[in-house]
């Protein structure tokens, strides 16, 4: 199997030497994501539960680069600044993930890169590109169905 480094503008680029995400087989792995401004590189204003929500929306943007989505996430590691944020993040997280939940870890750290609150980590399953494409041509099909309430 080759590795694959996967790279998006739609999230922060690295702040060190490493991957947004690295996909090899079928899986993909993805960096902690913290609550940066893809646009920016600027930490998010906000309270833990605002950066819950930028750090989500970055890991999608990666796990979309990647060929995955939120949907097909096996993994997660969640780390807190503050262990005293737990409840509030798992309100955010449990907004992204309300059908299909991962595995999780959530842990305290001492600190965390660029002063931010929350980081979030994933290991997601890729779909194969026929099962996308069949998918999106089912999405796009248009049924005409009559209205059976004019059916005599």
């Amino acid at each position: 199997m080759k590795k694959e480094i996967i790279h998006t503008e739609a999230a922060p680029k690295a702040v060190g030497p490493y991957s947004q995400a690295v996909k090899i087989g079928d899986f993909l792995f993805t960096s902690g994501q913290v609550a940066l401004d893809p646009e920016t590189m600027q930490l998010v204003d906000g309270d833990v539960q605002t950066q819950a929500h930028q750090v989500l929306k970055n890991l999608d943007a990666v796990l979309q680069a990647g060929g995955s989505d939120l949907e097909n996430v096996i993994k997660t590691t969640v780390f807190l600044a503050d262990i005293a944020d737990y409840k509030a993040v798992n309100a955010v997280y449990e907004v992204y993930f309300s059908d299909s939940k991962p595995a999780r870890s959530a842990v305290a750290v001492r600190d965390l890169p660029l002063g931010a609150l929350v980081e979030i980590e994933a290991v997601a399953f890729v779909k194969k590109q026929k099962e996308k494409d069949t998918l999106e041509a089912f999405r796009e099909v248009e049924l005409d169905v009559p209205n059976v309430s004019t059916v005599p």
